[in-house]
């Protein structure tokens, strides 16, 4: 299984935040074959700490090496991507998960998060709190 993490669940991992449920834990440490974190994540953690917000406690500069040392592979937003972006329909308006939902799609990777709307879309899911 390789996994992509959401934002969320990437910060969870982080600052071993009790949120992230053990099986998801198992999961990132032993059990997948790739962790990735995507360009789109980083985005979103680049504009949110820009705004100062009190639920971003680092920077992307920040957590670009801590994904390193993870042994987490960063995925960059491809062409293919933004083509499978455009077919979605619009379940999530989020933009940043609409783009994370299109990369699990065509990688095909598990999508690791505890957001309850990407249910709606035809992507391989795992819930981040189990």
């Amino acid at each position: 299984m390789r996994l992509l993490l959401d934002t969320h669940t990437f910060l969870w991992a982080l600052t071993d935040d009790p949120r992230l449920g053990p099986l998801s834990r198992e999961l990132i440490t032993r059990q997948a074959s790739a962790v990735l974190l995507s360009h789109v994540s980083l985005w979103e953690i680049a504009i949110k700490h820009a705004l100062a917000r009190a639920d971003m406690p680092l920077s992307a500069r920040q957590a670009i090496p801590w994904a390193d040392q993870s042994g987490y592979d960063v995925l960059p937003v491809d062409l293919p991507h933004l083509l499978a972006l455009e077919q979605l329909p619009l379940h999530h308006r989020d933009p940043f998960d609409r783009l994370l939902v299109a990369q699990a799609i065509c990688g095909p990777f598990t999508l690791l998060s505890a957001d309850a709307a990407f249910s709606a879309y035809a992507c391989p899911l795992q819930d981040a709190r189990v």
